[in-house]
């Protein structure tokens, strides 16, 4: 028996694990399904109730017309030792403990209504209650709604197929012990409980079969032919129950004074008397207990693989959410810079090709700078009108003798300012797509996920450092414009080819010929504008080189030796409060760890009961 109780125990223990906060989902799901349960399934008014009370000893269960379990009662029933007080706990309230059973009832039906409201309406949402009794045997028992055929005032119009569909998802487990409460005063072909356990179990190698109200049969009648298994026969024996009487609850007759008079029964039953060693409530909840039993051990390898799953799963998803953190405040300012140094990897990663981003900086270069360059009005700057008014005013009163010195200088200055928009583009360009990165890449490093105010701070620290890249490549490339038109290149005129001498005329050697198509000063500015155009051209080919080189050693190459120095000098001297306000997590995040913790802890411990006990 020893080993019984502890295995039942046990198993208990996993069902708590697996309905911990009221949860069903995720790796407990498959881990349920596993466990041997017993669902008790009935009609309304089967005497279902009184079936699970007299199992128990004690009057516990809610009471009244119509529906009255409206939530699924996984009811675990721990042995005792003799003399010890009975006392009640709930999951919901595990620190309290409930020695009153009307307070137990009570209880019930607050958590049921805190659910379903004050209707009659059904949830699936279990109410788990543990009874410590040494008036009990170990068994866990599900009380599930009672099936019903009709929808009565204030039910909805599924009501019917819902509680079917709520009784189905239980019992259609293959590892579901069918209890199937049927009254014997009526037709056992009728029964809603033996109706639904043949659809899910036709073999009937999960059904016990239990028949209550014999004593309230007409005279003359009796279900010997039922509990003898001739007139529906299952694998397992029919076990017959004798209710408290109405009048016996009215008057709360103990319930250890309605397990003697239903022995007596039994005993003194010209009918039953052959049957009295296997009937009543007290040989039902010692033939369940014994069949669990067996049907753990059969299941302990596959329960085994299971909860080692469950639990290399649930360290997983710890691990991936992040351990709790350490209080002092090394290990905080550690954690922090683990943090750092994981968005650094990511945000690196995306610049030099690991993840997607980094490709836009080069297409800054290659397709917006040049796009941009071709669009300066260099046509209109160096028209032949523009460069008379600009070789006009340089010259001053004295016109220039030879070639425009000044008006050169002035015409090339005045392009070369045009490149300083395209320059502050690109800069700019650039800019934008390392911020987007930055917010990539704190949303992508699955460690900062569980820290909103540590990301906001490194957001903010990242943008300001992206701010002061971006002033000093400002200052740079204009720098680089600047510097061309500090200095000119002289080689490109003097390589220039000198005008070819004008033809002259036949009829006068001392004259040139004239030429019909353009005007001699129209020429001389015209070739001053395209000279002008060819040292720009010259200079733009070597922009085009010079300045992204410079955006990406003041920004990119920036970004990646240095974007959060200034954040690490200010996190190392701040005190341990500050650190612990950087590391304050998402409390969503914070709840799921601790439910995590929880269910982790109750997989080990009951695998821990496994290795000590399972195998003896």
């Amino acid at each position: 028996m020893a080993t019984m109780t502890s295995l039942i125990g046990l198993i208990n223990k996993i069902q708590r694990a697996c309905t911990v906060l009221g949860d069903h989902g995720g790796e407990g799901m498959s881990l349920w399904e596993a466990l041997p349960t017993v669902a008790v399934v009935g009609g309304q008014s089967s005497g279902k109730s009184s079936v699970l009370e007299s199992v128990v000893g004690r009057d516990f269960l809610p009471r009244g017309s119509g529906i009255v379990t409206r939530r699924p009662l996984v009811l675990q029933l721990h042995k005792t030792e003799e003399g010890k007080q009975e006392y009640a706990e709930f999951l919901h309230q595990s620190r309290k403990r409930f020695s009153d059973f009307a307070a137990v009832r009570q209880e019930i039906s607050d958590e049921t209504d805190r659910i379903t409201g004050k209707t009659k309406a059904i949830s699936n949402v279990p109410i788990q209650l543990s009874i410590y009794s040494p008036h009990v045997v170990n068994l866990t028992l599900i009380d599930l709604p009672g099936l019903t055929k009709v929808a009565v005032e204030g039910q909805s119009d599924t009501i019917v197929q819902d509680i079917e569909n709520m009784v189905r998802s239980y019992i259609e487990k293959p590892n579901c012990i069918i209890l199937a409460i049927s009254p014997a005063n009526q037709d056992i072909a009728t029964s809603d409980a033996i109706k639904i356990a043949r659809e899910v179990d036709p073999s009937g190698e999960r059904t016990f079969g239990v028949l209550t109200k014999l004593d309230l049969m007409d005279k003359g009648t009796n279900a010997v032919e039922v509990l003898e298994g001739r007139q529906y026969r299952l694998q397992h024996p029919w076990v017959g129950i004798v209710n408290r009487s109405q009048a016996d609850i009215n008057k709360n007759v103990d319930m250890i004074v309605a397990r003697k008079k239903e022995r007596e029964y039994f005993e003194t039953s010209p009918e039953y008397g052959h049957l009295a060693h296997k009937m009543g409530a007290e040989y039902l909840a010692r033939l369940l207990s014994q069949h669990l039993e067996y049907v753990i051990r059969q299941k302990i390898p596959s329960i085994i693989a299971l909860i080692n799953k469950a639990i290399d799963e649930l360290n997983a998803e710890l691990d991936r959410i992040g351990r709790p953190i350490a209080v002092d405040s090394g290990a905080k300012l550690y954690t922090i810079l683990q943090m750092c140094r994981a968005f650094d990897k990511v945000f690196k990663e995306h610049l030099d090709g690991g993840r997607p981003g980094g490709d836009r900086i080069y297409g800054v270069f290659d397709n917006q700078l040049p796009a941009a360059l071709k669009k300066l009005p260099f046509n209109r700057h160096l028209s032949v009108k523009n460069v008379e008014r600009v070789v006009t005013e340089a010259d001053g009163y004295q016109p220039h003798l030879i070639a425009p010195e000044q008006g050169y200088r002035r015409l090339i200055e005045g392009s070369i300012g045009y490149f300083k928009g395209p320059a502050e583009a690109s800069v700019d360009a650039v800019h934008l797509i390392l911020k987007e990165l930055v917010r990539k890449s704190i949303a992508e490093t699955e460690e900062l996920k569980r820290f909103p105010t540590l990301q906001a701070d490194i957001s903010a620290a990242a943008n300001e450092a992206l701010d002061r890249f971006r002033e000093e490549s400002r200052r740079t490339v204009i720098r680089l414009v600047d510097m061309e038109s500090g200095y000119l290149t002289v080689e490109f005129f003097r390589k220039m080819h000198p005008e070819p001498e004008k033809k002259s005329d036949p009829k006068n050697p001392n004259r040139s010929a004239p030429n019909p198509n353009l005007d001699s000063t129209d020429s001389h500015l015209s070739k001053i504008g395209s000279n002008v155009n060819g040292y720009i051209n010259m200079v733009c080919d070597g922009l085009k080189h010079s300045l992204p080189k410079a955006v990406v050693h003041c920004q990119v190459r920036e970004a990646k030796r240095s974007l959060l120095n200034q954040f690490y000098v200010q996190v190392g001297k701040r005190e341990k409060d500050q650190l612990g306000a950087l590391l304050d997590e998402d409390p969503a995040l914070m709840e799921k760890r601790s439910q995590l913790a929880k269910r982790l802890e109750l997989y080990k411990q009951a695998m821990d009961d496994i290795d000590s006990v399972a195998w003896k």
